[in-house]
């Protein structure tokens, strides 16, 4: 079996604690060839954790013919020039999400893996999350009807006060927590059309200059309505989805989900009433429906935690296509209408992202 030898930038919180921690685990598929991180600290620490190479810029991984890949997961405000320069040196790139903020620079990003052959990969694992998986079958299977609203909450409080609160180092909820929401919502909405965006942002807790409470409404002809909420002000977050259906409904998180629905070749025949409805003694009545649900539910597999299994989806698909050519389940013109969606929400909120 082919070892993939990768080389990651950035040993933060995705660098090493994902990136990091499931590469050195998979030594099957994948090796950590090199690790680049400016702080001498990460660079010996990665020494003793993985025995690789370490460099303290990305640069000088130039002129290199012995890596296959390039994680970049580096902050994100370097994602997009730090892809560009790493394709155009002739390596494949797994860019981190934030991919990108606005919607011309992920056609730059598509247009050099075009020009230079090389392959261009964005880290949405989520799309592989075991709930999210079974959210779609449930609504695939057809059993909850027309789908009329989804709601989706990413939510929690907490008083952020790190880097990723500040527009300058593309922080704020909508650029670090949304891309996983997001990308899940546009799956259900449908990739093959722009949505109609209306979102409204504030700053509320956090001690940077960037939102921490995003309120996002998604719609358009034939579409479901999609809800998304991701604010750092929830003390009591409700349920991560809620879907509302024509013949019955789903709600859950991560970790439980349950459905109802009804048969409607089951389901006792009504016509419209435009007389005053009553009861058989003659007093006022409201209307009754008798209807007979089915329920549904689901829980994990016990096992993987809930990132490790994302990650270790994203990258079978990952080794498959450097190896075989599969093609990427996760592509980067399918994030480019995130991005695009992001583009226009900061559009809307000159407050925060105004000049």
């Amino acid at each position: 079996m082919k070892q993939i030898r990768v080389a990651i930038l950035g040993q933060g919180r995705s660098g090493r604690d994902i990136h990091g921690q499931h590469l050195f685990r998979d030594t099957e598929r994948y090796q950590i060839a090199a690790i680049v991180d400016p702080l001498p600290e990460r660079r010996e620490r990665s020494r003793r954790e993985y025995s690789c190479d370490t460099f303290a810029d990305y640069t000088e991984l130039f002129g290199r013919n012995d890596i296959d890949l390039v994680v970049n997961a580096a902050p994100s405000k370097f994602h997009v020039h730090y892809t560009l320069a790493l394709m155009e040196a002739g390596f494949n790139v797994l860019c981190e999400k934030p991919f990108a903020s606005k919607a011309e620079d992920v056609d730059s990003l598509i247009t050099t893996s075009e020009k230079t052959g090389k392959l261009l990969a964005v880290f949405q694992q989520s799309r592989f999350a075991p709930y999210f998986q079974q959210v779609r079958k449930v609504i695939d299977s057809g059993v909850l009807g027309s789908i009329v609203q989804i709601n989706i909450a990413f939510n929690g409080f907490s008083r952020r006060y790190d880097w990723q609160t500040l527009t300058s180092e593309m922080g704020g909820n909508l650029l670090n927590t949304g891309p996983h929401p997001l990308d899940q919502a546009l799956q259900l909405f449908g990739t093959d059309a722009m949505p109609q965006v209306t979102c409204i942002m504030r700053n509320v807790l956090s001690y940077g200059t960037a939102e921490d409470h995003v309120l996002l409404l998604l719609q358009g002809e034939g579409r479901p309505i999609i809800h998304l909420e991701i604010s750092s002000c929830s003390r009591f977050p409700h349920a991560t989805y809620n879907v509302y259906g024509t013949q019955g409904g789903l709600k859950g998180d991560t970790r439980r989900l349950e459905w109802e629905y009804y048969d409607p070749a089951t389901a006792p025949k009504l016509q419209l009433v435009t007389t005053p409805l009553c009861r058989p003694d003659g007093t006022p009545a409201y209307c009754s429906d008798s209807l007979t649900w089915q329920k549904g539910e689901w829980e994990p597999e016990t096992g993987a935690g809930l990132f490790e299994a994302m990650s270790k989806d994203f990258y079978d698909n990952l080794y498959l296509t450097l190896t075989e050519g599969t093609p990427l389940i996760i592509t980067p013109q399918q994030v480019r209408q995130q991005i695009a969606v992001i583009e226009e929400c900061q559009r809307q909120n000159p407050q925060i992202y105004g000049q």
